[in-house]
Formats: C-alpha cells, structure tokens, sequence
C-alpha cells in the first residue's frame, strides 16, 4: 500500500495489486450514492469491509483499517462532524445520516427522485444509452433512500418514455411477444440499441443516394445551361401592318420589305398635307373635313 496526494493537497489511501492501483473515492456533498457504492468495492479489496456487516464478530486491525479507508475519501468539515466515532461501523452509518438525512428528510427526497422518474421522459434527440442511464441513477438513488423501483416498473417506464414517432412500431410489436413482467430491462434496452443502429445504417445509405442524385442533376442541369440554349438572343416573329412576318434578332431587326412601314405607322398621327385632307385633289372624299366642302354642304 502507498499513500498519494490528490487534488488540494488531500491524501488518498491507494492499494497497489499487481500493475493496478485502486485509489478510494473522495466524497462531495453530492455523490453520496456513488461514493458509498464505489467505496465499499476499495472495502471488498482490502478485506475490511465485512467488518461493516451486522453481527459481525469484532477485529481491531480490521477495524483500524477501515477507518483509515474511510478518513482518507471524506472531506476535513465532515471529518470534524463525526471524529468522535470509534469504530469503523459508527463512522459509516454517522456518514450516511449526514448526507441522507433523518427519516422526514429522506422521505421528501424519495418523494423528488419518484416524482423525476415519473415525469422522465426520452427526447427525440437522446440516446437509447442516455436515457437508460438517466433511469438508472434515478432508481439507484431512490434504493439507497430504502426504495426499490423493481424490474417490471422499469421496463414498463422505458417503454412508455420512448418517442412514439420513433418508435411505435418497435413498442408494439414487443408489447405483443414479450412478458414485460419477467423480461429484465437490459433486455429490452438491448433489443431497442440493435433498431436505433439498424436505423443509423438505413438514414446513411439515404444520405448517400441523395447526394449521388443531388451531384447527377446538377452536372445534367450544367451541361443543358451551356449547351447554346435559345436566350435573348433567339429570333420572334412580328407581323407588320401589311399582314407580311419578319424576324426579329438580338443585334437588329432584318424582316421583310414592310419593316419600315410598320415602324413608321405606330405611334404616328395623320399629316394634313396629304392627299386625304386636299379638297382639289382626286383623293378627296368630299367630307366636312375642310371648310369649303363644308360650304358646298350648307348651299345643297
């Protein structure tokens, strides 16, 4: 056995077997139930723990051993609080009702840990492994405050905190072929790991197909874009006032004879001086256009 310095300067009982070390836990004011589990395995090894057990027949080195386990994983206030032990039992059940509490305290904290297992419920994003573990801690928590969440409530909770839409089918399907009151959880949770990698794979093949499809439609798309495609460029045809048809291009207007005509008939206004508005001429329709056809009116 050595002894090391941890972290403030804090020594750390460590056993040394073989090319392994095991090094005791340090216990905060919040990993009382992880601590004490840990903590009685470093026990297991060193052959002290059984000293803890009820009726177990007093021995002095074991007893000496445990407690200087134990003084090295707890904190210098605790210490303070519960020195005036003098065995190893003692100081362990003083170390469980400070950090547990009386009864009415563990009452209210086991009240808390079923009402989070209660409204625990597994988000669309999370792991079958997260969510699993959150269960765990909730039902390894509430054994240490003296409640036991059996087997067949903790199945039946993981099931029903599952995302429907991921898996109903999967849900429904071992709710017809399994006991849920003897099958164990690991169980379950292992037959829902193997469907959340089934379905892994499957999203990874159509991520796949989608972007070879994506990469083929935009090469064809690119191709087609400069393959000389009619643009702005392209001939139209236009019809001019004579009923003939041109053509019209981006860099000019090249249609027939009637061009011009029509270009100058649109928009324009009648001229005066022609033929039309000349009363003398052998174009004049003898209308009331000009005053002396007006006259001639007047005098018939």
């Amino acid at each position: 056995m050595s002894d090391t310095r941890g972290d403030g300067g804090t020594a750390v009982r460590v056993k040394e077997i073989g090319s392994t070390s095991v090094q005791c836990p340090m216990l905060t004011s919040t990993n009382y139930t992880v601590w004490s589990m840990r903590m009685k395995v470093v026990l297991n090894i060193h052959k002290a723990w059984e000293i803890l057990e009820p009726g177990t027949t007093k021995n002095k080195d074991k007893d000496d051993l445990a407690i200087g386990l134990i003084y090295q994983s707890i904190y210098e206030d605790l210490i303070i609080q519960i020195g005036e032990q003098e065995y190893s039992k003692g100081l362990w059940d003083a170390i469980k009702s400070w950090h547990m509490g009386a009864d009415r305290v563990k009452e209210a904290r086991l009240h808390t840990l079923i009402s989070d297992f209660d409204r625990l419920k597994m988000t669309g994003s999370e792991s079958i492994d997260s969510f699993t573990g959150k269960l765990s801690g909730i039902a390894s928590k509430a054994a240490a405050l003296g409640e036991s969440i059996d087997e067949p409530r903790m199945v039946k909770k993981f099931l029903k905190s599952l995302p429907r839409e991921k898996f109903i089918h999967i849900v429904a399907f071992l709710e017809q072929v399994l006991d849920l009151k003897s099958v164990g959880l690991e169980d379950v949770v292992g037959r829902f790991k193997a469907y959340e990698e089934r379905i892994r794979e499957e999203d990874a093949d159509e991520n796949d197909q989608s972007r070879v499809l994506f990469v083929k439609s935009t090469s064809e798309g690119g191709g087609s874009s400069s393959g000389g495609g009619n643009s702005s460029g392209t001939r139209g045809k236009w019809k001019g006032s004579n009923g003939s048809f041109g053509l019209n291009q981006a860099n000019g207007s090249h249609g027939s004879h009637g061009s011009n005509k029509t270009k100058s008939a649109q928009g324009q206004k009648p001229n005066n001086n022609s033929d039309l508005f000349q009363p003398n001429s052998n174009n004049c329709k003898n209308c009331c256009c000009c005053d002396k056809n007006r006259k001639n009116r007047k005098k018939d």
